[in-house]
């Protein structure tokens, strides 16, 4: 047993995962993965964003397969465990396991990490197979040969966070491509290797031929579906989750509808939606429903070229944060560039990173915590110009709402639309529901915003439910080439208060009053009028 080879800390690794109160049984994974262990020399690389679940997948990989340790008082309990043959592999593999992150963390430069892994990784082998003859100056490739050549050993790679290196300050191109010849060279028509379970970020770069790692089939969250169940929650496991919620804590401060609202809004490429899984645990293990987004080296880098909008990706965020999609041509390997210089290049690495969504050929921000993480950047950052002061007009906005005070209302939206003339053709009910959600961006720190939902006997356009339970209420009606009076009839029509007496009522979250606001736009005229009232 080593530190990479073998080590039993991998088990221990996996084991508290499996222990916690809001662990989610993924093992199933493992059936999909023992037929390539048995038809050898099989390459996998599973990229997802950060805090997706990857390096306790890894874990798991790791402590299954390895022989380094006895893991079945474990797995025995798992759902793997009621398939045929799971015995056939448990612990029967010798498994070399590198989570990159380690070294590259520790390292200053790429010779000081590289070195490093190399350093250990040589002692490992060495230890592990003394009567072995292996070269002083032999590489790890060699060892790995001589000791397969003479001991018919075959290996199972698992490569957690392999593309770590590639974010730090230290590494330059060729350090990057020095470092994709080194896992080509361990990985590539080596005969040693059984399997080569590798899990990152970006996908595999392919920056040469002569440098490719075109041995590993690669699944991405964008277009690939398979094994997309294993990573982030389901609505199925999330609805467990908080059933194991409710039996654990009796004063609850999170609903279901918070954790939709603020965690979900990804998608596999069929559609089923997926949950952040880091921060629906965290939410749910500390009683409290926030943004646990860290603010990361990879979103301030791409946080810049929205400020120096790069290529006009400025408006299409901008239209992002007011809740619209935006066409987009996803290319996940253009995230792996040095240098963006493209919209389509920026989102490809932004839904690569995690912060947007992809589907149906549009990204979108895919939920609450994400897009407090938007309008923080839209909000601080001056050189935005117009959307900057766009966006710090919404605190005013909501106060005048409250107030009743139409005129500072209509000003505003005045405003909006004479700086957002260049973004919109603002002569829809569509382009004017993207102003609003700009020019109320500030709302959210405060409320639950829902667009466009079935309330009463029809649909109204924006519901604001207050997260502090004495707050006001707020039912907000658009109407195009029609009066605020109208848009108010409508709410009382069609009973949109209703709302306010359902699911939301049962959480208290609303007991104070509800103001009904209508927004009308004349398209001649091009001027707003605003109207509102109190239940």
């Amino acid at each position: 047993m080593g530190y990479y080879l073998n080590n039993p800390l991998l088990f221990s690794l996996y084991e508290s995962e499996v222990k916690k109160t809001y662990f989610v049984d993924k093992t199933k994974m493992l059936n999909e993965l023992i037929p390539l262990v048995e038809q050898g020399n099989n390459h996998v690389c599973i990229t997802r964003p950060r805090r997706f679940g990857k390096t306790v997948m890894a874990a798991m990989v790791g402590a299954y397969f390895s022989k380094g340790f006895d893991s079945s008082e474990v797995f025995n309990h798992l759902e793997i465990a009621k398939i045929a043959g799971y015995r056939n592999h448990l612990n029967q593999h010798d498994v070399i396991y590198i989570n990159f992150a380690e070294p590259a963390n520790e390292s200053t430069s790429y010779e000081t990490f590289i070195s490093s892994v190399k350093e250990i990784l040589q002692g490992d082998l060495r230890e592990a197979f003394p009567d072995v003859r292996l070269r002083k100056s032999g590489t790890i490739t060699q060892d790995l040969k001589m000791i397969s050549a003479q001991t018919h050993t075959k290996f199972i790679l698992v490569f957690d966070e392999w593309d770590c290196i590639f974010h730090k300050k230290y590494i330059t191109t060729d350090d990057r491509e020095n470092f994709i010849n080194f896992l080509a060279a361990l990985t590539k028509d080596t005969g040693y290797v059984s399997l080569s379970y590798m899990t990152g970020v970006l996908p595999v770069a392919k920056y040469s031929s002569g440098s490719t790692i075109n041995n590993f089939i690669e699944y991405t969250m964008a277009t690939d579906d398979k094994f997309s169940e294993y990573f982030g929650f389901t609505e199925s496991e999330v609805d467990e989750l908080y059933r194991r919620y409710e039996a654990k804590v009796s004063e609850r401060n999170v609903s279901r509808e918070d954790l939709k609202y603020w965690y979900d809004g990804y998608h596999t490429p069929l559609s089923e939606r997926m949950y952040n899984p880091r921060s629906v645990v965290l939410a749910l293990d500390r009683n409290r429903i926030r943004s646990y987004w860290t603010t990361t080296g990879p979103y301030l880098e791409i946080s810049d070229y929205i400020v120096n909008d790069i290529d006009g990706v400025r408006k299409d965020v901008a239209l992002m944060v007011a809740g619209e999609a935006v066409p987009a041509d996803v290319e996940e390997f253009a995230a792996t560039a040095m240098h963006l210089s493209t919209r389509d290049e920026i989102f490809s690495a932004m839904v690569v990173y995690g912060f947007l969504n992809y589907e149906d050929g549009k990204v979108h921000i895919p939920n609450k915590e994400l897009m407090n993480e938007f309008a923080k950047t839209i909000r601080r950052e001056k050189k935005l110009g117009y959307i900057y002061d766009l966006a710090n007009a919404s605190g005013r906005m909501l106060l005048a709402t409250l107030k009743g005070d139409t005129k500072t209302m209509e000003e505003i939206l005045q405003f909006a639309h004479d700086t957002e003339t260049p973004l919109l053709d603002y002569n829809n009910e569509t382009e004017l529901t993207a102003i609003v959600n700009l020019v109320y961006l500030a709302a959210r720190d405060s409320y639950y915003v829902e667009r466009e939902n079935k309330a009463g006997k029809g649909y109204v356009d924006f519901i604001f439910y207050p997260e502090r339970p004495g707050d006001d209420g707020i039912i907000l009606e658009l109407k195009v080439d029609d009066t605020p009076e109208n848009a108010i009839q409508q709410i009382k029509d069609k009973k949109y208060v209703l709302k306010f007496q359902g699911k939301m009522a049962e959480k208290k979250r609303h007991t104070g009053r509800t103001l009904m606001v209508g927004i009308g736009y004349d398209k001649k005229k091009k001027d707003h009028h605003c109207k509102v009232e109190f239940l």
